[in-house]
């Protein structure tokens, strides 16, 4: 399967609103928007981050978009962030496409964060050189309540 990151297109919005909507794919992010399927909070969003200084990207395999990729934050303090489909879970496809972010953004360190129960992107992060550096406690909204968080750190 070839991934491959491009510019997000506004036609990819409707289908990156499916795919957060998944309720699978909420309950693993844990940290989502407050209502998910808010579509007019989910197009504000959208239009801000794609005029920043964000670095984002719609993930492509075999052409077909399935799921999205950033870089976010200031100098310093920048994280990482994805979104790949459900249908694609576990064939490589965070992967390949964190590798492929990486090295678009060469800046270091670099941060990431996620539930600490999925395994899944812990996983990718640590194929791509994360390292465990923390663990924080939050409100994961996707599940309503307080949950363990790990933070990584790509260093050099």
């Amino acid at each position: 399967m070839e991934v491959v990151l491009r510019e997000v297109h506004d036609s990819d919005l409707p289908v990156f609103f499916r795919q957060m909507n998944d309720p699978e794919s909420l309950r693993m992010a844990a940290f989502t928007p407050q209502d998910p399927a808010d579509r007019d909070a989910f197009d504000a969003h959208w239009a801000k981050v794609r005029t920043s200084s964000v670095v984002l990207r719609t993930i492509l395999a075999d052409g077909d978009v399935v799921g999205s990729a950033a870089v976010y934050g200031e100098p310093g303090e920048r994280e990482v962030t994805y979104w790949v489909d459900r249908a694609y879970w576990g064939q490589g496809v965070a992967t390949a496409a964190l590798r492929a972010l990486l090295t678009e953004v060469p800046e270091r360190p670099l941060y990431a964060r996620a539930a600490s129960d999925n395994a899944g992107s812990l996983r990718v992060l640590e194929k791509c050189g994360f390292q465990r550096t923390a663990t924080a406690r939050g409100y994961a909204q996707a599940r309503g309540k307080e949950i363990d968080e790990t933070v990584l750190t790509l260093r050099g």
